[in-house]
């Protein structure tokens, strides 16, 4: 049994997604906080380098109900109390809407909506009763700034954005507060996975030269995007905090877009997305192709 009782213990916290980027970023800045981080991901091979005396990893693949159940139990028995749940662990598909499979689109809402809210109701129990606790959930800037190519993932988005608006009015009676963190452009394997779906997913070619365009997008994201460790940063500044603020939006650029998302009319926020589109194809190196099949 963890013990979370001496005060260089700030309590126990649940990342998914811990793997790779935020999720690995956010567990190693937990863990030198004081906190004892279960890290949950389904690549366990891609978490050796967490597992110590303040981390411990666990296996986990979000669209498996058994997966999750059996994670919620060995957290069970290693601890009497669950501070923080970060729901981190996403999925991103991208490409025209009329090319992307629905099979492939319902695969996105398993991961980023009805494995999360699954893992989330198992826990709840446990934060009910302890009175308190704090559950985070790593949404995007573009699930309020819906752009082309991304309309799955930008709907998987709100969808959770709306979910955990629900959710902070529902159990702030039990003590427990719920936060939405909005990452802007991020240096991460996500966006080389994403590019790879992209291309595979580009089954109609009038929507070719939109492809190309997105690879580029997504390609410029890994030269020019901020690193995983401020989004992490802004994670834990929401876990520390007594009472922290119900969205955080990180790094300056998810902010902006979402200012001028609020301030704009749509015809002209559109205007907006398709210059800084433009703007990123620019900012790709020459060195850097659009991936092949």
């Amino acid at each position: 049994m963890i013990n979370t009782s001496q005060p260089s213990d700030r309590g126990c916290v649940l990342v998914t997604g811990a793997s790779s980027g935020i999720g690995k970023a956010t567990a190693k800045r937990l863990a030198v906080a004081g906190y004892h981080v279960f890290a949950a991901a389904r690549r366990l091979e891609k978490m050796t380098d967490l597992q110590s005396d303040r981390i411990t990893v666990l296996p986990l693949d979000i669209t498996k109900e058994e997966s999750v159940r059996s994670l919620v139990e060995t957290i069970s028995t290693q601890t009497e109390r669950l501070d923080v749940l970060i729901n981190n662990a996403g999925y991103g598909s991208h490409g025209a809407l009329e090319a992307v499979s629905l099979e492939e689109a319902r695969y996105q809402f398993e991961v980023n909506v009805f494995g999360l809210m699954h893992l989330t109701q198992l826990i709840l129990p446990i934060m009910r009763q302890q009175r308190g606790g704090k559950i985070i959930n790593v949404s995007s800037m573009i699930g309020k700034v819906s752009v082309p190519m991304s309309g799955w993932y930008s709907a998987s988005k709100h969808v959770l954005e709306a979910l955990s608006d629900a959710l902070r009015l529902e159990v702030q009676q039990f003590g427990i507060k719920v936060v939405v963190i909005e990452p802007g452009a991020i240096k991460t394997e996500f966006n080389d996975i994403a590019a790879e779906r992209v291309n595979k997913a580009s089954s109609i070619d009038a929507y070719q030269s939109w492809t190309e365009a997105w690879i580029k997008v997504l390609n410029s994201s890994n030269q020019t995007g901020a690193e995983p460790e401020v989004i992490a940063e802004a994670i834990t500044k929401a876990v520390k905090t007594k009472n922290p603020r119900s969205r955080y939006a990180a790094p300056f650029e998810s902010k902006f877009f979402l200012f001028l998302k609020w301030l704009l009319s749509d015809r002209l926020f559109d205007r907006v997305v398709l210059s800084e589109i433009k703007k990123r194809q620019k900012l790709v190196s020459p060195s850097i192709s659009p991936i092949a099949e």
